[in-house]
């Protein structure tokens, strides 16, 4: 991590969580913070759901919700960056204080609610955006909207002109009963619109759907099927959990959902398991705790194509991505494999 990258972590992580996160927005979208640029080479350049990357090592949702720094974010070393949640309405989330750092477990526990500018103004910025690589929209509903499941299509019939893929996120802890959204029933009824709203576009664009890392095998399996007959383009495992397991911090009794280091076994297993269930056929791409080259080629031996971290940025900085897939390429060549491609899914069999 270079000096400047020290410095600013140590300022940011004095101040208040949710603060320190907009200043470093500001900062991203002022051009303030320096971009390494494109990381890439033959080994790192891959497919995601027919999608090229420059790396498999994306940003996720949640750290730019309001699509207001694409393109920085575009150019910091990430393979694809994924933006958002967005819902129909604009909404302010829940009372603050909703964001904790547990610096001692290297986590961060969240009840944002969803709080986003609304799908017209995100429209509206990524149309004018310029980006270096694949951007994705994470689809989000109203807290109080009469039809939660209608609201996903509608923010994909809005903005999905404007972006290379969407995620359909029905495992945010944060908003009451979303979750609920995951049941069979419930979620076969959401993808069908999602997946109407899709045809409808002139430039069709892969869906993926992001799950909670706490359901149990039966519930996977349910989940893996639907996915599959739906024409799903893959699946993000996991979103945070509720499950608050071995933690330090004096923060634990946060209400929300946990993500950071803690997460990164639960997930690996679930995305282990998802990877057997759907036999290969789905690209899944895998978050929770990845802060390092060696957790992400874990997760990619566990049956990812592509890995996304958000927490771990609070923690080893903006260039953390550049530097994970930098990671990536001399793991690839110390172990004499051609294409990160290759890695994928050769040890599921330690993650059951």
């Amino acid at each position: 991590m270079a000096m400047w990258e020290r410095f600013g972590l140590s300022v940011m992580q004095r101040m208040e969580p949710e603060r320190a996160h907009t200043l470093a927005i500001a900062a991203l979208r002022t051009g303030l913070l320096p971009a390494p640029g494109a990381v890439t080479s033959p080994r790192l350049a891959t497919t995601l759901a027919g999608l090229p990357l420059p790396n498999p090592v994306g940003l996720a949702a949640g750290f730019d919700k309001n699509a207001e720094a694409v393109g920085p974010l575009s150019r910091a070393g990430f393979g694809f960056v994924e933006v958002g949640a967005a819902t129909p309405r604009p909404q302010s989330g829940n009372a603050r204080p909703r964001l904790f750092r547990l610096s001692e477990d290297r986590a961060a526990i969240n009840r944002f609610g969803f709080n986003n500018a609304g799908m017209e103004a995100i429209a509206g910025r990524l149309a004018a955006a310029t980006s270096a690589v694949p951007v994705g929209l994470n689809l989000g509903a109203n807290k109080d909207s009469p039809d939660r499941a209608a609201d996903f299509a509608r923010v994909l019939a809005r903005c999905g002109p404007h972006v290379d893929f969407a995620t359909v996120n029905v495992s945010s802890p944060n908003t009451e009963r979303l979750r609920e959204l995951q049941g069979r029933a419930a979620l076969e009824r959401l993808l069908a619109g999602v997946m109407e709203a899709r045809a409808a576009l002139a430039r069709p664009i892969p869906v993926f759907l992001k799950i909670a890392p706490d359901l149990g095998p039966d519930e996977l399996a349910e989940i893996a099927e639907v996915a599959l007959q739906a024409g799903l383009a893959g699946i993000v495992a996991t979103n945070t959990t509720l499950s608050r397991d071995g933690l330090a911090s004096r923060h634990r009794g946060e209400a929300g959902g946990l993500s950071g280091q803690p997460l990164f076994e639960k997930s690996t297993r679930v995305l282990a398991q998802l990877h057997r269930l759907t036999g290969g056929r789905l690209p899944l791409i895998g978050v929770g705790g990845v802060s390092s080259a060696d957790q992400a080629w874990e997760k990619l031996r566990a049956g990812a194509s592509a890995v996304q971290l958000y927490t771990a940025l609070v923690y080893g900085g903006i260039t953390l991505g550049a530097r994970i897939a930098e990671g990536l390429d001399a793991r690839c060549t110390a172990e004499g494999v051609a294409s990160v491609a290759d890695v994928t899914g050769t040890g599921v069999d330690a993650w059951l």
